[in-house]
């Protein structure tokens, strides 16, 4: 065997030692150096949160007339603690701080003394991070784009079925494009607060959370115009960003800082929405006079902290589950695709909704509590059947086509040369 071959063999038995688990026979993939297996399965407890909760408080209702959106939880508000289960919002920024604030350090790290090698180096990272986030949004539009021109040429076509006449003025309906859109907000946010790292990196997490309550209090007690409220979708979300960074930095390690965000945190919660007038759910609900994150309200925020002490308090257990084969490998794969999925959860959802024939219940009937409920979840695997098919078709755009370096080849001339000296 050859030097370069033992080489390469042994660098593949030290991948494969290193992916080996415990209690475990069958290598895993491999994490990356420093990288935390734990906030990578937060990170996709986050999603499967946020995509069960859309599934199942949001109802595409067509009866005939326009279609529209209604939920399960105005005609049942008994269900409205539900939500606490399933608003997993606050996870995504604490896990977008935390990650973002390793990813820069080591960025800068890497990157020299020297200010021109810093100054690129920051540029660098920037762009790969806006580039994550924003590429599977440019498959999205494109998608809906080609969707909604089909659907207004199809209006002028003659002779045209009746389904697909509904089908088509469905797509062409504002509804149907203001849910596509609709993770489209986070993603803003989530850049802005990339844009913004430097300066809030090391910004302590009760400066915006006195923000939020100053604009709470301005609107529900002092009759402040409305819109000020829309200042809280940066500062109420900026909370748990700020937290993820300052346990990325060692803060916030201890049981007791955990249990004192998820006491105080829920605490709060439930005194603002129990006794101060606060909506119940955490999530929309249409028709409701105040929302608790359109925009975020202090009782959203209050909750989210409680959700983030949580988080650290199941950490330590969700490394060790990480450090199975099979848990590590379900997580590595939504992880790969997590904008994919988050992006296009609810195309799946309209996709069922506008496409299987008839008026079925628990699907594009109007939620009437508990029962729908229950119907509902007979029609969870068919979104997830049609979402992995989107997941299948559109993932591979997430991430650049790695191109590998290549060093140069010597010239073939004077190889030939070598052999024959």
């Amino acid at each position: 065997m050859t030097r370069r071959a033992a080489a390469v063999s042994y660098r593949a038995s030290m991948r494969t030692e290193r992916g080996r688990t415990a209690g475990s026979p069958v290598p895993g993939p491999v994490a990356a150096p420093g990288r935390d297996r734990g906030i990578d399965a937060l990170r996709v407890v986050a999603i499967l949160g946020v995509v069960l909760g859309h599934w199942l408080v949001t109802a595409l209702v067509v009866d005939g007339g326009p279609v529209h959106v209604a939920s399960p939880l105005r005609a049942a508000p008994g269900l409205a603690p539900a939500s606490w289960v399933l608003q997993t919002l606050a996870l995504f920024f604490f896990v977008g701080g935390a990650v973002t604030a390793r990813s820069r350090r080591g960025r800068e790290g890497g990157a020299g003394s020297g200010g021109g090698a810093a100054a690129g180096g920051r540029r660098a990272w920037l762009s790969a991070r806006l580039d994550r986030l924003f590429r599977p949004v440019l498959v999205l539009v494109a998608g809906w784009s080609a969707l909604l021109i089909g659907a207004v040429l199809w209006q002028y076509t003659p002779g045209s079925s009746h389904s697909v006449d509904a089908f088509a003025a469905a797509v062409r309906s504002r509804t149907v494009l203001k849910l596509v859109a609709s993770p489209l907000w986070f993603l803003l946010v989530y850049a802005a607060l990339t844009l913004a790292q430097p300066l809030v990196r090391r910004l302590h997490p009760g400066w915006p959370l006195a923000v939020v309550a100053a604009v709470d209090l301005g609107r529900f007690a002092f009759g402040a115009p409305g819109w000020i409220g829309w200042v809280n979708l940066g500062a109420g979300w900026l909370v748990p960003y700020c937290l993820g960074a300052a346990w990325s930095r060692g803060r916030l390690r201890s049981a007791r800082s955990a249990w004192v965000m998820l006491a105080g945190g829920l605490g709060a919660a439930v005194v603002l929405t129990g006794r101060l007038g606060y909506p119940v759910s955490m999530v929309g609900v249409p028709g409701q006079g105040i929302s608790n994150l359109n925009p975020p309200t202090l009782a959203a925020v209050a909750f989210g902290i409680g959700q983030c002490g949580l988080a650290l308090l199941i950490l330590p257990p969700l490394r060790r589950a990480m450090d199975r084969a099979r848990p590590w490998r379900a997580v590595t794969a939504v992880n790969r695709s997590a904008m994919t999925v988050f992006l296009w959860h609810q195309t799946s959802l309209l996709l069922v909704s506008l496409l299987v024939p008839g008026v079925m219940v628990g699907l594009q009937t109007v939620p009437d509590g508990a029962s729908w409920l229950a119907a509902r979840l007979l029609w969870l695997p068919v979104f997830a059947a049609v979402l992995a098919g989107c997941v299948a078709a559109f993932h591979r755009f997430e991430r650049q086509p790695h191109r590998p370096h290549r060093p140069p080849r010597s010239p073939a001339p004077a190889r030939r040369a070598h052999v024959a000296a």
